[in-house]
């Protein structure tokens, strides 16, 4: 069920927690660990899912994280979402996903430097920099989640576009403001 409750201010800390075991466990495997997605950005409404991405050199040490069965479960390599009109090549879209079997979290290990391991922290960053439309964005997952609260497809069939148009003010954002990547959370 898509459910999404509002802010939560024990997210950062549980993200916290969480990075301190990733970081524990996957050693020199690991470059970076940001909290990403929407309970990264103060006072955004979220499904209760903490989201982290776990920066590594290559596909190889992604696949070679040695998080703990059963706390962590790795799902299949997946690929993320290609905005529309862009033609990236695979390798831009690649990552590895867990989950985790106590809080609910999201693990996306990505390759350092690729697409899609900038666009969720230029997301996020982009968010927390303009409380409008965050605002916005929560307005319309609320609304998606009440309309398809058992559809995940129909969320997400309407969520991407959406979060697509919001990510072109956000490239745009970041060429006027000389945005980059931040360091580890």
């Amino acid at each position: 069920m898509i459910e999404i409750v509002p802010y939560r201010e024990s997210w950062p800390a549980e993200f916290a927690a969480i990075a301190a075991e990733l970081r524990a466990l996957g050693g020199k495997h690991i470059l970076a660990i940001h909290h990403i997605g929407s309970t990264a950005v103060p006072g955004l409404a979220a499904k209760d899912v903490i989201d982290l991405q776990v920066t590594v050199v290559d596909i190889a040490a992604a696949r070679s994280l040695p998080f703990n069965e059963p706390k962590f479960i790795r799902r299949l390599d997946v690929q993320d979402h290609n905005p529309p009109g862009m033609s990236l090549p695979p390798e831009q879209l690649e990552k590895c996903f867990y989950k985790t079997t106590g809080r609910a979290a999201n693990i996306h290990a990505r390759i350092a430097g690729r697409f899609n391991q900038r666009y969720p922290l230029l997301c996020r960053d982009y968010l927390r920099a303009h409380p409008a439309a965050a605002n916005a964005y929560a307005a319309i997952k609320i609304e998606l989640a009440r309309l398809f609260p058992e559809d995940m497809d129909s969320y997400y069939a309407i969520k991407d576009p959406v979060f697509d148009l919001m990510m072109a003010q956000a490239e745009e954002w970041a060429a006027q403001t000389a945005w980059s990547a931040p360091p580890s959370d």
